[in-house]
């Protein structure tokens, strides 16, 4: 990695996390709700992720249906990706995306669970994993699926398990993705 990589990801990272403080700062008074996400992952072929995403719940629901309704919220994430391989050209790889993803959530209670699902956008910093596989482009799609529960006397604790899918729908060849198992946990305030 150059010195001139390597200024121009720190200088990436710090900005989209004073964009990430910034944004929850100043909607601190507004009716809408912001959360924090932090996430620990693992993928195929000894790929570890950290992800730190956040959140807006624009308070929309739809479909009351039994004690549920469907809801979407909006998600940017900034992820860091360690590779374990020997054969590994980069060992690190950033991920920088956003997600829509829809909710189906119970309406009431301490403890809410829900179903999501989503697919958005991400950006690596690094297609090349090893000499034999690369992700072929920068640009890739996020698909996931996942389950938790919102908690907490107003709905401030959130946990979750999620499985996601990355890959750039043969938008360029070859395209292995990767498949990542992920908990997270989620602040809102």
């Amino acid at each position: 990695m150059t010195a001139r990589s390597s200024v121009w990801r720190a200088r990436v990272v710090r900005g989209a996390c004073a964009a990430l403080f910034a944004c929850a700062a100043a909607n601190t008074h507004a009716e809408n709700r912001f959360g924090f996400q932090f996430g620990p992952g693992v993928a195929d072929d000894n790929v570890k992720k950290l992800d730190l995403g956040l959140v807006w719940d624009p308070g929309l629901q739809w479909w009351h249906i039994a004690g549920f309704h469907l809801t979407v919220v909006g998600e940017a994430h900034v992820a860091y990706w360690k590779l374990d391989d020997s054969n590994a050209i980069y060992s690190h790889t950033w991920e920088f995306g956003v997600t829509p993803v829809f909710r189906i959530i119970k309406d009431t209670g301490w403890f809410k669970p829900f179903f999501e699902a989503g697919i958005g956008i991400r950006l690596l910093s690094h297609v090349r994993q090893t000499p034999s596989r690369t992700m072929s482009s920068s640009f890739q799609f996020a698909d996931m699926v996942g389950i938790g529960a919102q908690f907490g006397e107003h709905g401030s604790y959130q946990a979750g398990f999620r499985f996601q899918h990355i890959s750039n729908a043969d938008i360029k060849q070859p395209d292995p993705g990767l498949n990542f198992s992920q908990i997270y946990f989620q602040y809102n305030f």
